[in-house]
């Protein structure tokens, strides 16, 4: 769900930090005698402003003093008491509205510099009208999430998912040797709704409230990697395929897991329909998952990859792109040409478009004489509408005559590859041993 698309490793801001007070006075205000409080109060105007506007109500914005000491604009998306904190002590649920979905985080008042406030009116109303008028394109380009999206909602729907997952409800997770700073909501089963840490077996993907459970769950464990077939290892990475049928439990564990850092993503509890590809790094103590995308058995079409994540320590080690390529050499063995699921978020088509440039740029600078769309097409099983889009951006393909011309002067083509950036790991494909689903009995 980078991953492929994902960002930087570890972008989530940790709500337990308390940031040099901005509104230093406030916080000593709360430890004065309440006469002498009354007294400041009264002879200071401004601090009586601050104090008469206490608790901030739900959309408010205001400015927070986030880890880089900085203070950014976040508009406030919930509140709750402090415990035996007075009446107007709270903490508030922000969302820095300079960045993503994934940094947003509980803080304190002393975080929140109070003569920034710009209204503390209910603006649910005006998000609500300001969803309505959005394309589900749109909305989902300002979330830049990633692959997988809501495409299958109507508005009213979208909204309520908007409601329901605006508030992480696990801050942290424990995999293998990493915590693991999450980054959105995941509907865990409501057993779960008193978590704030979750510890998960990292074979089975069984997960725990207390690390004395897991301790208990890895003493019996006898799972040293994902279950299903091996169908590809080189060094030391290993490819598992997993059958969501025939592994739901672990399957559907692994959707949960993957929530935490995908927004736009639906939880399939029917995961009867699709083939997880389990990404490891093996060492003496087992395969350890690293990423891993999925696909339906049958899909109508012709999508290849449904939704893709790289876990956020491995992230920026060229993983994401690699998935991005083993989901296009199992088309080449199926005999098809695939393409990501639709819509691609902006991060997504970034990772894609960066995957489709190499590969098609390799080509033209190798291949001599004439080459068509659809020659490319069968060469590298993307579909002709992404190789056609690709070119078109780059500015290599002109329309003459009633046919697509490609231009490909060698300049223009190392300049191109050179702005794509690395590719990432090489899947040798000599390494892979695999089976198309539809020719297994």
């Amino acid at each position: 769900m980078a991953p492929s698309a994902n960002t930087g490793t570890n972008g989530t801001a940790s709500s337990n930090h308390n940031p040099p007070a901005k509104n230093g006075g406030d916080a000593s205000l709360n430890q004065l005698p309440l006469a002498t409080s009354q007294a400041i109060t009264e002879s200071d105007p401004s601090k009586k402003r601050k104090m008469g506007m206490l608790p901030l109500e739900v959309g408010t914005r205001v400015l927070c003093r986030w880890r880089d000491g900085k203070l950014h604009p976040v508009k406030v998306i919930e509140r709750r008491r402090i415990h035996n904190g007075g009446p107007n002590d709270y903490e508030y649920y922000v969302h820095y509205t300079e960045f993503n979905r994934r940094l947003d985080e509980w803080t304190h008042l002393d975080q929140l510099d109070l003569d920034s406030v710009e209204c503390a009116v209910d603006e649910k109303v005006e998000d609500k009208v300001t969803s309505l008028k959005m394309t589900r394109h749109q909305k989902r380009k300002i979330d830049e999430t990633h692959v997988e999206g809501h495409e299958e909602l109507d508005a009213a729907s979208l909204r309520e998912h908007e409601e329901f997952t605006k508030v992480k409800n696990i801050a942290t997770i424990e995999l293998g040797k990493y915590e693991i700073e999450t980054w959105y909501f995941s509907p865990f089963p409501p057993e779960y709704n008193d978590c704030v840490k979750l510890f998960f077996c990292e074979f089975c993907l069984n997960f725990m409230k207390r690390k004395e459970q897991l301790q208990r769950h890895m003493r019996k464990c006898d799972l040293k990697h994902p279950p299903g077939d091996e169908i590809y290892r080189s060094g030391t990475l290993s490819m598992f395929e997993v059958d969501g049928k025939k592994n739901k439990v672990y399957a559907q564990n692994l959707c949960y897991l993957a929530k935490l850092f995908l927004d736009h993503k639906t939880l399939y509890y029917d995961v009867d329909l699709f083939l997880f590809y389990v990404l490891c790094e093996c060492d003496d103590r087992g395969c350890h998952m690293v990423g891993y995308f999925s696909k339906e058995k049958h899909s109508e079409e012709a999508y290849n990859l449904a939704c893709i994540l790289t876990l956020p320590p491995y992230q920026r080690k060229g993983y994401g792109k690699f998935l991005i390529a083993f989901s296009y050499e199992l088309s080449k063995k199926e005999g098809k040409v695939g393409t990501p699921e639709r819509p691609l978020s902006d991060l997504g088509l970034l990772s894609y478009r960066g995957y489709w440039t190499r590969v098609l740029l390799d080509i033209l600078k190798k291949h001599k004489g004439n080459i068509s769309i659809k020659e490319l097409s069968d060469m590298t099983a993307i579909k002709s509408e992404d190789i056609l889009s690709t070119l078109q951006s780059l500015e290599l393909i002109q329309y003459r005559k009633g046919q697509h011309v490609i231009c490909a002067d060698p300049k223009v083509l190392d300049r191109h590859l050179k702005a794509a950036g690395r590719g990432g790991l090489d899947v040798d494909v000599s390494k892979l041993i695999w089976t198309p689903y539809k020719d297994q009995s």
